[in-house]
């Protein structure tokens, strides 16, 4: 009896080993986080923004958490997808901007996907809006541009109001 016991057991932890390890091993496959991968990126449709009131070089934005007009304040938190070669040793620089297009703060975003590319690239980052001006603003994203040349730059400006 007790070596039945012991068998049953024995069986229980096996299997209980084998769920662990396909369940550790299936989260690795679906989410890698080196960046290092060949999965094609595309954003859910939800994250798809419309480009109306979008500035600049829209078309290179295929998705940003933040939509035109949106009302901001305090450090918001953002991701989205640009294409185009925006990244430089994995950053793209994103600023706050008044409505004349001063710039108010800088900050930066980090690739979260293979940066070295003119495709589709995975973004995420935080800009703090505290102690601003209320009104209208923009977000702006900013290739970074290491060479300095004006010819070399490009950029998205995104609406949002300031509150």
């Amino acid at each position: 009896m007790k070596n039945n016991s012991n068998k049953i057991i024995i069986g229980l932890l096996v299997v209980v080993i084998i769920i662990l390890a396909y369940v550790a091993f299936s989260r690795n496959a679906q989410a890698p986080e080196n960046g290092e991968n060949n999965v094609a990126i595309t954003p859910p449709v939800n994250e798809i923004m419309p480009k109306d009131g979008v500035l600049g070089n829209k078309d290179d934005l295929i998705s940003f958490s933040t939509w035109p007009g949106s009302k901001v304040s305090g450090i918001l938190s953002y991701r989205g997808v640009l294409q185009g070669g925006y990244f430089f040793e994995g950053n793209v620089v994103v600023k706050i901007l008044d409505a004349n297009k001063n710039v108010l703060k800088t900050s930066n975003a980090v690739a979260k996907s293979d940066w070295m590319s003119s495709g589709p690239v995975n973004f995420e980052g935080n800009i703090d809006f505290t102690g601003l001006a209320k009104g209208l603003g923009f977000i702006e994203i900013h290739n970074d541009n290491p060479s300095g040349l004006p010819q070399n730059d490009k950029s998205i400006l995104i609406p949002v109001v300031i509150q």
